[in-house]
């Protein structure tokens, strides 16, 4: 049976079973200061991280100062990142976003939002065009910044929805508020870790075409793996 109320020991079960399976994920060698990952954060949804990083490296080889990217033009930026999902949506995003962000940033340098609450700097970069609650929370946690904010992406969403953390329908931000509530006293660290061993979970096992319940490190608790395997016994 699925978790009927959100707790920090349930998610703390979750991260367990998860390590045990996964192991820790490793400390990234580099960590991009706030604007490099806001950056890549706005170019990664729906692509797979290997194609996204080629992106973003790219992107700050050819356009090694960030305002470059702002006085390009759209098509310009769209070549460089041309095999991400949907790059004309991304690259029109992206110059956008860090237009506004030199309006009130010319130097872009945004190590000022460290000194507000979590809240409030999440709304800041949610002000920028295409900035979502996942953008914002990874500028938040991934970067230099290393403030608490969960990262809910398409796998994270998937498993919560699936296990029964939230409804069938919820969204980022259902994920995310509930999340933070149950682990409020969890650090950057700990939110990133438990985002990187369900988004593994998520790409391995719990495939969006494919999920392989009855291997699943957590599956004994999810509520899709017991419903579909009852549907198994039945056939």
């Amino acid at each position: 049976m699925a978790f009927s109320f959100w707790a920090t020991e349930d998610m703390e079960w979750v991260r367990d079973r998860l390590r045990c399976r996964f192991g820790r994920p490793a400390e990234p060698v580099r960590v991009r200061t706030p604007v490099g990952q806001l950056v890549k954060s706005m170019i990664s949804g729906r692509t797979r991280d290997a194609v996204s990083l080629g992106a973003y490296h790219r992107l700050v080889k050819i356009y090694p100062e960030w305002f470059s990217i702002a006085r390009a033009t759209t098509a310009e930026v769209e070549k460089v990142i041309g095999d991400v999902t949907f790059p004309d949506v991304k690259a029109q995003y992206l110059r956008d976003a860090l237009t506004s962000v030199a309006a009130d940033r010319p130097d872009f340098d945004l190590t000022f939002l460290g000194a507000l609450d979590v809240e409030s700097a999440l709304a800041w970069l949610e002000r920028l065009p295409g900035v979502g609650r996942k953008v914002s929370a990874s500028t938040l946690n991934f970067s230099t910044l290393r403030m608490p904010a969960f990262v809910v992406d398409t796998h994270i969403l998937k498993i919560m929805r699936r296990f029964g953390f939230v409804r069938g329908k919820a969204d980022t931000r259902t994920v995310y508020d509930l999340t933070m509530t149950a682990l409020s006293d969890w650090c950057a660290t700990d939110l990133a870790e438990l985002h990187v061993l369900i988004k593994r979970l998520g790409q391995t096992v719990c495939r969006a075409d494919r999920a392989d319940c009855r291997s699943c490190p957590i599956g004994r608790r999810c509520r899709a793996a017991a419903f579909g395997i009852r549907n198994s016994l039945q056939k």
